[in-house]
C-alpha cells in the first residue's frame, strides 16, 4: 500500500514541475495543444528541421520560422466551451 501512495505522490510532483505532463482535470484540447507546441518548438530549435521544412515549403526559413511561431499561438484553434456547472 506504500508504495502505491509513493507512485501517486511521485506523478504529482511530477506534473507540478512540467506543465505538458498534464494532471487530472487536463482537457483533451490542452493536452493536444501541449503536444503542438511543444513539436513547433523543436522546429524552431533543430536548424536541419527548419532548413528541411522551409527546403520542402519552397520558402524561406525566416517565412517559415515567422509560420510556425504563428502556429504556436492557437495550434488547435480556439478553446471549446465549458459546460456551465
Amino acid at each position: 500500500m506504500g508504495d502505491r501512495y509513493n507512485i501517486h505522490s511521485q506523478l504529482e510532483h511530477l506534473q507540478s514541475k512540467y506543465i505538458g505532463t498534464g494532471h487530472a482535470d487536463t482537457t483533451k484540447w490542452e493536452w493536444l495543444t501541449n503536444q503542438h507546441r511543444d513539436t513547433l518548438a523543436s522546429y524552431l530549435g533543430h536548424f536541419d528541421m527548419l532548413n528541411h521544412l522551409s527546403l520542402v515549403e519552397n520558402e524561406s526559413r525566416a517565412r517559415v520560422r515567422f509560420n510556425i511561431m504563428e502556429k504556436m499561438l492557437q495550434p488547435c484553434g480556439p478553446p471549446p466551451k465549458r459546460p456551465e456547472d
